[in-house]
């Protein structure tokens, strides 16, 4: 039985994913061996996370600024979107090292047995963006019954933008998710992405 104090510690770090109780009571008390001036800082970052993220006004990764270092950045190109889920995805993506494009995150995907319909994400920015000289989206959503249908409905609204719509090729396994692949398997799935059809 620990004090309360350490108990509560031990709760939030279970809140952690993949966190079970013993591995939350071995952070607690490993908190407990680190300094002051440690934990203060930790606390801080805790802290600026939440008050210093947001999402960027264009994509809608997170962001210190209203824009992210992606769409401030000039030597990436602005014809070709990549749409992912999350902003996690993006830095699943970037370690590929092989994308030069911009993103565009949707913060999920269509799922109307959770209530989430195409109106609850962020998919009328990515219209607007598309209206700007856009070569080419690919639609890089997981390889899910969701992530298929909300590539689906949007490869039939940006069907009539006049773009080239493709979506990632299934190097990445059905079911899978775009932050678990390695950099060999997101490069394939980029290479061999193909033109979306409605027929």
């Amino acid at each position: 039985m620990y004090p309360k104090t350490l108990e509560d510690l031990i709760e939030y770090f279970k809140m952690l994913p993949g966190v079970g109780a013993k591995t939350a009571e071995r952070y607690a008390l490993l908190m407990l061996e680190k300094s002051e001036e440690d934990l203060e800082g930790f606390a801080k970052a805790l802290i600026d996370c939440k008050t210093k993220i947001q999402f960027c006004s264009i994509c809608g990764n997170y962001s210190e600024e209203e824009h992210c270092l992606i769409c401030n950045d000039n030597s990436r190109n602005p014809k070709i979107i990549c749409v992912v889920q999350s902003p996690k995805d993006i830095l699943a993506m970037e370690k590929t090292g092989e994308y030069r494009g911009l993103y565009h995150v949707l913060h999920g995907v269509i799922s109307p047995r959770k209530g989430v319909l195409p109106e609850d994400l962020n998919i009328e920015q990515l219209l607007k963006r598309v209206s700007d000289g856009v070569e080419e989206i690919i639609l890089a959503t997981n390889l899910t019954l969701e992530g298929e249908t909300t590539a689906l409905y949007l490869a039939k609204v940006l069907e009539e933008k006049g773009c080239l719509v493709t979506r990632i090729a299934h190097g990445l396994p059905m079911g899978g998710h775009l932050d678990y692949a390695d950099e060999l398997t997101l490069i394939k799935a980029l290479e061999g992405r193909k033109k979306m059809n409605n027929d």
